[in-house]
Parts: C-alpha cells; structure tokens; sequence
C-alpha cells in the first residue's frame, strides 16, 4: 500500500532537523520502500512516498522522527487506478 509521508516541524527545529538528516540518512526501517522524496522549498516541510505491505512499518519509520516533528500518514493511489474504481461505481 502507499503512503504519502507528510513530516512537519516548527523553524526552532530546522536546525536539528537538518543534523539528524545529515548525520542518520533517512532512517528507513524494513518493510519501507521509498519511491521519492521531496522537500517544500519555502521550509518546514518534507513529503516521502512510500510503500508498505504493513503499515506498522509506515508507523515505524514515522518514530524515528516524531520525538522534533508531526508526521501525516495518508493512503494515497495512482488516479488513473481511482478512476478505474470509480468508474465502475457510478
């Protein structure tokens, strides 16, 4: 299933944002594969799409960051494959 992984953190924490990233990589616990990656240029933000056969690992990689910011776990798909389904409800 994926995810998109929306980490958020106050400017006070830029800093020890960065050092941990710098220091750690991107801390990815079995069972995550990451299709990409991206940070919100005005700051504050990162959003990762990842990939998991059991959420627990989503949650996992989620702990490794929640002690200097808030992470947003939202189930997402291709919209090509939502309409698919949807086509077929309507």
């Amino acid at each position: 299933m994926l995810f998109m992984s929306i980490y958020t953190y106050e400017p006070e924490k830029r800093h020890e944002n960065i050092h941990r990233r710098l220091e750690k990589g991107a801390i990815v616990p079995q069972g995550v594969k990451i299709h990409g990656e991206w940070s919100d240029l005005t700051g504050g933000r990162a959003f990762r799409l990842i990939e998991v056969d059991d959420p627990e690992a989503g949650l996992a990689a989620s702990a490794a960051w929640n002690d200097i910011g808030k992470i947003e776990l939202v189930p997402v798909m291709e919209t090509e494959e939502v309409m698919e389904i949807v086509k077929s409800m309507i």
